[in-house]
């Protein structure tokens, strides 16, 4: 028989991120898995009268479980909890692997239903190319200017697609290859690696920002050091990066373009729906994007050939051919 704390919610939940962590997953997909065990595990402590580290996670029944989902609930967006259904999920999916519980109780707790995500590119056909020369030329206001790195990290979401989490998590040594070919190793969700061609106009960009690097900070740059640092040469973080995209934008007068609930995700959203404009097939956009379902690439392919269908309703010689066709003429 396992002791007590050997069997309780707290140690199981450990143990699950533990595994987690072997499978090599960003810091940031870990610190979301921890957060959605967590605040649960919270609400079924209070729920239960115990604590988590005293509550043996083979008593949790669908009772008390679909009742820590419903407060869970019911302050956060469906999205939200739909997340956090799923790692609960795969929690209890694994508890079963490890022949913890008998059975998955997750089957039959209620989890929100979610529209399609929908891509959020940023409007305006010439938004991407403007918003790069307005940066490359330094007019972003900043109290220690570097347009290089600023450009090199616009250029490289927009040229390769990478998710935020993914470009912070880039080297030095994922520029991968020799000058014309070029390519940028990523390490995507659930420690799934990638290969993305660089094109020698990008390569140029990184390779001279990486030159007013050296020159900064007077140092060699090896392989292993974070290939966007900040101004002080610390590795570029989250909140740093929605920083740098947002003035950015708003230097070149473009705030407006950018959906509600999109910033820096606006950029790959662009470079895919680019990809789906010059007929990139769902299986090559997925294969650089990092995609596990081809279904979430085939969203930019139907979204395109819906915007250009209301692109071609809109034009005005189909009403004249309507008047034209109309049985009252």
């Amino acid at each position: 028989m396992p002791r007590q704390e050997d069997a309780s919610l707290a140690h199981w939940i450990e143990v699950y991120l533990e595994h987690l962590q072997a499978r090599k997953l960003a810091a940031n997909s870990l610190r979301a898995y921890r957060l959605d065990l967590t605040a649960v595990a919270g609400e079924l402590a209070e729920l239960t009268g115990r604590g988590t580290a005293e509550l043996p996670v083979d008593e949790l029944t669908t009772s008390v479980l679909r009742s820590a989902f419903a407060r869970h609930a019911a302050a956060r967006s469906a999205s939200s909890v739909t997340r956090t259904w799923s790692t609960w999920n795969g929690f209890f999916g694994f508890l079963v692997v490890e022949g913890v519980v008998g059975g998955n109780p997750m089957q039959v707790i209620p989890k929100p239903r979610t529209a399609p995500a929908t891509p959020k590119p940023l409007q305006g056909e010439d938004t991407p190319e403007r918003l790069l020369r307005t940066v490359s030329a330094g007019v972003r206001r900043a109290r220690n200017p570097w347009p290089e790195r600023d450009l090199a990290v616009l250029a490289t979401l927009l040229c390769t697609g990478v998710r935020s989490a993914e470009l912070l998590d880039l080297k030095v040594g994922s520029l991968a290859g020799r000058a014309g070919d070029r390519r940028l190793h990523v390490r995507g969700k659930g420690g799934k690696n990638r290969s993305i061609p660089i094109e020698d106009a990008l390569d140029s960009v990184i390779q001279n920002y990486l030159e007013t690097r050296r020159a900064r900070f007077g140092e060699r740059l090896p392989g292993s050091d974070p290939l966007f640092v900040d101004h002080r040469e610390e590795p570029l973080r989250r909140g740093g990066l929605q920083y740098l995209v947002r003035q950015s934008l708003r230097a070149a007068g473009m705030s407006d373009r950018v959906q509600r609930g999109a910033m820096v995700h606006a950029l790959r959203h662009t470079f895919a729906t680019r990809l789906a404009e010059d007929g990139a097939s769902a299986a090559e956009i997925a294969k650089l994007l990092g995609h596990a379902s081809i279904n979430s690439s085939q969203t930019y392919i139907d979204v395109t050939a819906r915007e250009q269908r209301l692109s071609v309703r809109a034009n005005r010689t189909h009403r004249v051919l309507g008047e034209l066709s109309s049985p009252e003429c």
